[in-house]
């Protein structure tokens, strides 16, 4: 079941990006059909997880999480200009990013770690392991963005440090409610 999931949405999202990347190339808007091609490698990275070793790695809803926030970034937040006429997209799409990355790190633990030693980890372990993950995600991201304005597009970061603060505050809060949740889950 996950594994045609998994498919089914790759799929259809490679599909899309790529008949946007086609239609924005006509078009000539360099920008967007960047974009869209960028959309085609990411829809696609899923597909890794069909891989042997890898298969049952994280959750479904996990995954539909996953092309969710493809969908908001790429499409809505780039390609049809929310993260310019709608004042919230940016930031709602980091504290969402940071959950998600949280969720990630929680399948991660359960996977990597075994289950003989689970019991003698510490929540707080747990806790910081998860927060850690998110946040240097965040990190990662401004970094990107601001590497990506200062080679490329001039766009990423319009409100300079403001928006990089935000930016990595929304992720750290969004990744402070996972972590919190990962205490839930492990009662030591």
């Amino acid at each position: 079941m996950k594994s045609k999931l998994i498919i089914i949405l790759s799929s259809c999202f490679i599909a899309f990006m790529a008949i946007l990347t086609i239609y924005y190339v006509l078009k000539g808007d360099s920008s967007r059909w960047q974009v869209a091609s960028g959309g085609i490698l990411i829809s696609a990275l899923p597909l890794l997880l069909l891989l042997p070793k890898i298969k049952n790695l994280f959750p479904t809803l996990l995954i539909i999480g996953y092309f969710i926030f493809i969908f908001c970034t790429v499409f809505l937040g780039s390609i049809a200009n929310f993260y310019i006429n709608v004042k919230w997209w940016d930031t709602s799409l980091h504290f969402y990013k940071g959950m998600l990355v949280g969720l990630a790190a929680i399948s991660l633990y359960g996977l990597l770690v075994p289950e003989s030693a689970k019991s003698r980890i510490s929540k707080w372990f747990i806790f910081l392991f998860v927060l850690s993950l998110s946040v240097l995600s965040s990190v990662i991201w401004e970094i990107y963005e601001f590497i990506g304005d200062h080679t490329y597009t001039h766009t990423m970061q319009r409100g300079g440090n403001t928006d990089t603060m935000t930016d990595l505050t929304a992720g750290f809060i969004g990744a402070l409610f996972a972590a919190v949740y990962s205490i839930t889950l492990n009662k030591k």
